[in-house]
């Protein structure tokens, strides 16, 4: 997401010089519109002198009173009181919508101890701004390699320091409770800040670092969502949602936060299916319900015998309960057929030379695997083919090479050899 101010020239992106809060908005995480911004205040006196502070990309919000004369507008940067200095931060919310969102976050409009707006920023405090956000990379990795040399099971998600460099907030991860006496004294004396921790959950450090969800858009933990409800697998089975972890869980590696977004709209529409008709009993044994669907008003279920799923009407199904608690076992359940939409097309590839199907190319495909040599198919069709014969029409078996012996001449026996004639007396 950028706006136009925020294009790339000559390769390089332009930027709007804001230092990480844009100024039309369009950037700015966490954004609010203004709604009430047009609207006309009567009574200045009664306008609220309260605004909404957005530190750190929008990752971060606080509430500061407005005690200068000046007028602020959204996206403006302003200095305001921090811990033993002060802060810069820009301004994202002004007006009428501040009460709001006060009153939704439980903080009072005139509490003794809120902070201040001191004045608006300078180019001084935008010069200390951006020299210490520099610094917070780096120090995430030397707080990350210390925490490990003194075997600390604990993460450090990110550090944010503040606009003078006075105070460091390190947000880190951790499943048990850490002891961090001697992790507090090393930071002190490496980082030369005053050092605040603090702990957060897997859902906030995904929100801190951003990305893109499995439905194409950035996480809403990122962009608009900062108040993290719980989210169990109940609501995956009301939406008839199969319980795959790898497909429910998010970046975070929790289940999705959007699983409660439709989840009263499904709660709603349940209302209208009859309770405790989980079985039914029918000639054929036993009726186990599996689903229910609240688009088509259906609930299915399977018979014992047989893999096959029935759709039921919910008034089908309220007469068999009705019947069965008369102890009246009817015949069969009574589905109804269900239309399942357009009939499957076949996938076609249009070409500039013509039009041809893709089972063409299996065809072809599998031709070739039977023409290759030595497999399976191959061999049992030769089995099948007669045994080739020789060119002079003769069997293999009575070929030139294995023809049976000639008879002599003289039509002796072989046990009688030639040369063993009887000697024959002289004329």
């Amino acid at each position: 997401m950028g706006c136009s101010n925020c294009g790339t020239a000559d390769g390089k992106p332009g930027g709007c010089q804001s230092h990480g809060s844009c100024g039309t908005g369009s950037c700015n995480r966490m954004n609010v519109f203004d709604w009430l911004s047009n609207l006309p205040i009567h009574d200045p006196a009664s306008e609220c002198r309260v605004m909404e502070i957005s530190f750190n990309q929008g990752s971060r919000k606080d509430f500061y009173r407005n005690t200068t004369t000046q007028i602020f507008e959204k996206g403006d940067m302003v200095s305001v009181e921090g811990v033993s200095g002060f802060d810069v931060g820009s301004v994202s919310l002004t007006g009428e919508l501040v009460r709001i969102q006060m009153k939704k976050k439980s903080v009072e409009e005139f509490h003794p101890d809120m902070k201040k707006v001191l004045r608006r920023a300078s180019d001084r405090d935008l010069d200390l701004l951006k020299q210490n956000k520099a610094r917070e990379q780096e120090a995430v990795i030397r707080s990350r390699a210390i925490s490990r040399q003194l075997r600390l099971d604990m993460k450090v998600s990110q550090v944010e320091i503040q606009a003078d460099g006075r105070k460091a907030t390190f947000y880190y991860i951790a499943d048990d409770r850490v002891d961090f006496r001697e992790l507090i004294k090393i930071f002190a004396s490496e980082f030369r800040v005053k050092v605040e921790m603090r702990q957060i959950g897997a859902r906030q450090e995904a929100g801190k670092v951003g990305g893109v969800g499995s439905c194409g858009r950035e996480l809403c933990c990122s962009t608009w969502l900062t108040d993290f409800k719980s989210v169990n697998t109940t609501a995956a089975r009301y939406q008839n949602l199969s319980i795959n972890q790898s497909k429910l869980s998010g970046q975070c590696g929790r289940l999705k936060c959007c699983l409660n977004y439709e989840l009263d709209t499904y709660l709603d529409a349940l209302q209208q299916f009859p309770d405790n008709a989980d079985t039914l009993q029918v000639a054929k044994g036993t009726a186990l319900l599996i689903k229910k669907d609240i688009f088509k008003n259906l609930m299915w279920y399977v018979l014992p015998d047989s893999n096959k799923q029935y759709p039921l009407l919910i008034e089908r199904v309220k007469q068999i309960k009705k019947l069965n608690q008369q102890n009246i076992i009817p015949d069969d359940l009574g589905a109804i057929e269900v239309n399942t939409g357009k009939p499957k097309e076949e996938l076609v590839n249009v070409d500039l030379t013509g039009q041809f199907s893709l089972k063409t190319l299996d065809k072809a495909d599998r031709k070739k695997r039977e023409m290759r040599k030595g497999s399976p198919l191959n061999r049992r069709e030769n089995r099948q083919q007669p045994p080739p014969q020789s060119r002079d029409n003769r069997p293999p078996s009575q070929s030139r090479d294995n023809k049976p012996p000639s008879q002599p001449r003289d039509n002796r026996p072989p046990s009688q050899p030639r040369n063993n004639r009887p000697p024959q007396g002289k004329k």
